[in-house]
């Protein structure tokens, strides 16, 4: 019987590498609680954003008409 290795991944903050099990890196994808942290708080300020295409000639895409 033959065992799998685990995947190892990028840390989305620092890229570092992690192992993802759950035994060995119980912070996966990150790769410590302070990298998971710092990325909540990332959301939670509104840091992470989709980008807003506007149309042509200033129509504001969300239907709100300025008269």
């Amino acid at each position: 019987m033959t065992s799998k290795k685990p995947a190892i991944v990028s840390c989305p903050q620092c890229h570092a590498e992690v192992i993802w099990d759950s035994k060995i890196s119980p912070f996966r994808p990150f790769c410590s609680e302070r990298c998971k942290l710092i990325d909540l708080g990332q959301w939670a300020s509104e840091s992470y954003r989709v980008p807003l295409d506007e149309e042509p000639g200033g129509n504001n895409p969300e239907g709100n008409h300025q008269a």
